[in-house]
């Protein structure tokens, strides 16, 4: 059956479910074409009648997902709501990660229905990625990406409601680099308006300096033969773009020590606009307005290294590589009795990529005041052959109770473990609890005593594990976090 809401700029043509009903493909934003693929987001045109949404749209340009032909209207929202004929139940928006350069929000994996059977409502968005999203352009604004999602932020402010949502109590929950949004916007008090809450599932440290981004700008643009305007640039069909995004990265492999993040040519861009500094050193938040949940997986770097042939990785070179001291993996090897060389080396990336950074941001929003509330996905996956254990982005299906979805396929295998359901719903239980009220169920994260909840069968309380990793990255030179000699 279907329904009908009004929203700001006409009405949409959704379809009733099983106790839920759900909204796909609506513009929060004008669409991409001409100068403004590399312009701020512009407010979307109003249409007459009822515009049908109840199909995914297209997803935003990148490599893969993207085609030549493919509709530009593609800045757009996903709404799963339990009853669009109530009013004030809380809001969760849901940022997608993909280290700034895919993803997207058109996709089984991300379904709502178990926030709607919950008595939430869920929206996904597409948002700006890659260069269109995150690459330097001279007279055009940075982070045109984390623009969009406070585009969408401003849609669901406004529109929401309509849909059954309470605008004043929208908590903004992402993975990866959607969870580096959140605390980036959170630690510097953007959008205060728009959103309350923030859930940051493995924050990671891709954040960089505004000359680094122009340095790669200017190898990508020098490729294309013009200048890194937005009037040059879109020029270009998409495609063109798309075919020398990445060449920066064997530049910026060769010289690891030069760059911030060696291996991700686009990321979240500290311009002193929308971002002044990395979160983990700027957190302005602060007071019973805002809480925080911010956690990791214990093996985040198992999902790069599971196919790489680790078996002469050198302990002391990663950690070097990754910006440590020259007793950084003696110390990791004490701290970690029994550790193989490929175990180290897996361990001290997980705490570069997402662990330290994660704890970092917790860290930080707590000193600030911030009710602040840490966690750890321990959960190891059967895939693989044990080989993933704890990975990156493996809460995601248990976020969301999708189970069957690709990225499930990708992480757990082609069988449901039979511990899937209860740890799900005790995730997502104490997450739409944070939602609904800014308590998810254990005690809060402070600096002294560091408690976390860890998520494995059965859930558990935790106390400072990270104590070797944590006072071995103290002291190093990280880019927007102290060392021990400036605490």
């Amino acid at each position: 059956m279907d329904v009908v809401v009004r929203t700001a700029c006409g009405a949409v043509r959704g379809e009733a479910r099983q106790g839920y009903s759900v909204f796909l493909a609506i513009p929060y934003a004008a669409p991409l074409v001409g100068i403004r693929r590399f312009q701020a987001p512009a407010p979307p045109q109003r249409w007459s009648g009822v515009r049908d949404a109840r199909r995914f749209g297209s997803s935003v340009p990148q490599p893969i997902l993207w085609h030549p032909g493919d509709d530009p209207e593609c800045l757009t929202v996903n709404v799963w709501t339990p009853d669009a004929g109530t009013s004030g139940m809380p809001v969760v928006v849901w940022l997608h990660g993909g280290a700034c350069m895919g993803g997207t929000a058109v996709t089984a994996d991300f379904d709502g229905a178990a926030f709607a059977a919950a008595g939430v409502v869920l929206v996904t968005m597409n948002y700006r990625v890659g260069y269109e999203g995150f690459g330097w352009v001279d007279d055009a604004p940075c982070n045109r990406g984390v623009l969009d999602q406070i585009a969408a932020l401003g849609w669901v402010h406004d529109n929401i409601a309509a849909f059954g949502g309470n605008p004043d109590a929208v908590t903004l929950i992402g993975q990866s680099a959607g969870a580096s949004s959140v605390v980036g916007l959170m630690a510097g008090d953007r959008a205060p308006d728009l959103f309350r809450r923030g859930i940051a599932q493995s924050p990671g440290k891709i954040f960089v300096p505004a000359d680094e981004a122009r340095a790669v700008s200017a190898m990508i643009t020098s490729q294309l033969g013009v200048r890194p305007t937005a009037g040059a640039l879109a020029e270009l069909p998409p495609e063109a773009i798309h075919a020398v995004q990445m060449e920066p990265v064997a530049v910026m492999a060769a010289e690891p020590g030069r760059w911030t993040h060696p291996n991700a040519p686009y990321s979240m861009i500290v311009d002193g606009e929308l971002f002044d500094a990395p979160p983990w050193f700027d957190h302005r938040a602060s007071g019973a307005n805002r809480e925080l949940v911010c956690g990791f997986t214990t093996d985040e770097a198992r999902m790069f290294t599971a196919d790489v042939d680790l078996s002469g990785s050198d302990p002391v070179e990663t950690a070097r590589s990754c910006g440590l001291d020259a007793d950084a993996a003696r110390t990791f090897r004490t701290g970690n009795p029994g550790s193989t060389d490929e175990e180290l080396h897996a361990l001290i990336l997980s705490d570069a990529l997402f662990r330290m950074p994660a704890l970092w941001c917790a860290e930080a929003a707590a000193e600030a005041g911030t009710d602040t509330y840490l966690y750890e996905f321990a959960w190891p996956s059967p895939a693989r052959d044990g080989a993933l254990r704890a990975c990156h982005g493996l809460d995601v299906p248990f976020t969301f109770d999708t189970p069957r979805g690709p990225l499930a396929a990708q992480l757990i295998g082609p069988e449901i473990p039979p511990d899937f359901a209860d740890l799900s719903a005790a995730m997502r239980d104490a997450f739409l609890a944070f939602a609904a009220t800014g308590d998810p169920g254990w005690p809060r994260f402070e600096t002294t005593e560091r408690i976390r909840r860890i998520w494995a069968t059965p859930p558990e309380l935790g106390g400072d594990t990270l104590a070797t990793s944590r006072r071995i990255w103290q002291r190093a030179r990280v880019p927007g976090r102290p060392s021990s000699a400036d605490v």
